[in-house]
């Protein structure tokens, strides 16, 4: 389905090694992406290569700004079809990690993904808004991702209440995502987050990427986050 030797020279470029087993992992992944979007959308994205570097390359790509702990707790807020979640876990099969989606047939591919693949992650059907506020969830993760959920002040409530005390919060952004970050430090800062630093990224075949590195340095305000569409009418500024 996809060219595994060129995803192992393309993972090695940008410092990520790829055994054979987490190469054949991301084949059968991409083969059941492209077979499960005849029915459900899943993504635009169809042709293998375009499968390869854009969702595969790009996910990855959060792993060479990030230093993830062994055994560390990621959340992938809107998960989607499983990205970059999915793509995380099969490149460290050590982390617990947690996919998050407001869509149960999304949900439902990501588990007939991971147990092809034989692979373990807790799968929750949520809204971002409502886990947030769950004890079992609220700041108890190292990691917390979205890859193209929503903008920064508005993503920020959603994801920052995830991210425990010294954790990170790891959006991956559109090139261009200096001026929403300008609108949105006020509402990292009143939810407890403090920006570390951007990491801009212009990977082969991939465009560029934006990833920003906002480190947890104080609980949130328990009133947060609010209900969606409080979040929607007035994002935090």
């Amino acid at each position: 389905m996809i060219n595994k030797s060129l995803l192992k020279e393309e993972s090695a470029k940008i410092g990520i090694a790829l055994d054979d087993i987490a190469l054949e992992r991301l084949d059968t992944y991409a083969e059941m992406l492209i077979e499960t979007n005849k029915t459900l959308n899943l993504t635009a994205i169809t042709e293998p290569d375009e499968v390869l570097y854009k969702h595969f390359i790009d996910s990855l790509s959060l792993l060479t700004v990030v230093d993830l702990k062994e055994g560390a707790k990621v959340i992938d807020v809107g998960t989607g079809a499983g990205f970059p979640g999915v793509v995380l876990l099969i490149a460290r099969p050590d982390i617990k990690i947690t996919l998050m989606d407001g869509t149960n047939k999304r949900l439902n591919f990501i588990a007939d993904v991971l147990d092809r693949v034989n692979l373990n992650a807790e799968i929750l059907h949520s809204r971002a808004e409502l886990a947030g506020k769950d004890k079992q969830y609220r700041e108890k993760f190292d990691l917390v991702t979205a890859r193209a959920v929503a903008n920064m002040n508005t993503l920020s409530e959603y994801c920052i209440p995830f991210v425990k005390v010294g954790g990170i919060f790891a959006p991956m952004k559109a090139a261009k995502a200096d001026e929403e970050l300008d609108s949105a430090k006020g509402a990292i800062k009143l939810l407890g987050g403090t920006v570390e630093k951007i990491c801009h990224l212009n990977i082969d075949n991939c465009g560029e990427r934006c990833i920003i590195i906002t480190k947890k340095i104080s609980q949130t305000p328990p009133k947060y986050p609010r209900a969606s569409a409080q979040i929607s009418k007035k994002p935090l500024a």
